[in-house]
């Protein structure tokens, strides 16, 4: 009698250990299945728990409250979307919900680019979707909500790579780029824009003239020189992009029909600073529109490599168009 209850005291730690080995290490029976479960905001680890069961990613959830008393991961249960292949142990299912290892999705946003197609990459990327996009880059509330005085988010969204939870709102997504364009609009240029008497809508504005037309790093600060010059002395900048703005792709010719069209940011039509940007622009242009260079010119024309003839006088600038036209006409 006393062998058999020292045979049973022996064996029930080793049974309980091959209990938990079991329950820990042994895969379920998904097979090969990628599995993903949301873990809503405000979820307690128990109700996490319960998720994960509820898809056989772990059986014993009592054992798995006891894991995660111990390690501390009851209290900091991460929300969002998690991805896990069927032949996970529990274990290792554990150890991502515990690293709050979520599915993220990765986008670059471009120097240049216009809200019509950020809208176009996030919604392509499912992480947010165009009408909800389109909404909320000129809703009133949203723009005062982020201390945003310009008719929309354009300009503001920063031109960077990116990656965003899945299940993210889209109001967190945008924001998250507002503040990016402003962790990097550092405090040393926020006191140059006020020693201007610029505010940051006038400076993105700019900046986003300058990106559209701009070919070389070297050239940004020469174009900024050009439209400021111009504001100083009250000439219109008739800056081509802004004739196009919200009529037609930036991909499609440029017409002298474009250039006459009264629109709000046509500023060949307008004098000053259009309302508000034309395109994101990169932290280049922003420092080109703060920091101009000590140039006297008032003009600038194309050449067929992007770059640019500059020029002081409007007789100079003639005779730098007719050396484009030339060099297109001996081309052709």
């Amino acid at each position: 009698m006393k062998n058999s209850i020292k045979f049973i005291s022996a064996a029930i730690p080793i049974l309980f250990a091959a209990y938990v080995g079991i329950q820990l290490f042994v895969p379920g029976p998904t097979g090969n299945k990628q599995i993903e479960v949301e873990i809503p905001e405000g979820s307690t680890f128990k109700q996490a728990l319960g998720i994960l069961e509820d898809n056989n990613l772990i059986r014993d959830r009592n054992l798995f409250l006891i894991v995660g008393k111990v390690s501390g991961l009851d209290r900091r249960i991460r929300a969002g979307y998690y991805s896990f292949l069927g032949t996970m142990s529990p274990w290792e299912v554990f150890t991502q919900l515990r690293d709050g290892r979520i599915v993220y999705y990765e986008i670059t946003i471009v120097e240049g680019e216009s809200l019509l197609e950020i809208g176009s990459r996030l919604s392509s990327r499912k992480i947010v979707t165009r009408n909800a996009f389109d909404r909320l880059v000129k809703d009133k509330d949203f723009l005062t909500s982020l201390d945003i005085k310009a008719p929309s988010l354009e300009g503001y969204l920063f031109p960077q790579t990116y990656k965003f939870p899945k299940g993210a709102s889209p109001e967190s997504v945008l924001k998250i780029m507002v503040q990016e364009m402003r962790r990097e609009f550092t405090d040393q240029m926020q006191t140059r824009m006020r020693e201007m008497g610029w505010t940051e809508n006038d400076v993105l504005t700019l900046a986003s003239i300058i990106e559209r037309e701009a070919a070389t790093d070297e050239e940004r600060p020469v174009i900024s020189a050009v439209y400021h010059n111009r504001i100083n002395r009250g000439m219109p900048l008739q800056a081509d992009p802004t004739a196009i703005y919200g009529v037609k792709s930036y991909k499609d010719k440029i017409t002298k029909d474009d250039l006459r069209k009264e629109t709000a940011f046509n500023t060949y039509v307008i004098k000053g600073l259009p309302p508000g940007p034309i395109a994101s622009p990169g932290i280049k242009s922003i420092t080109a529109a703060l920091y101009p260079a000590d140039v006297p010119y008032l003009y600038f024309v194309a050449k067929k490599d992007g770059t640019h003839y500059f020029s002081k006088t409007f007789s100079e600038h003639a005779s730098a168009i007719r050396r484009v036209k030339e060099a297109h006409a001996d081309e052709s």
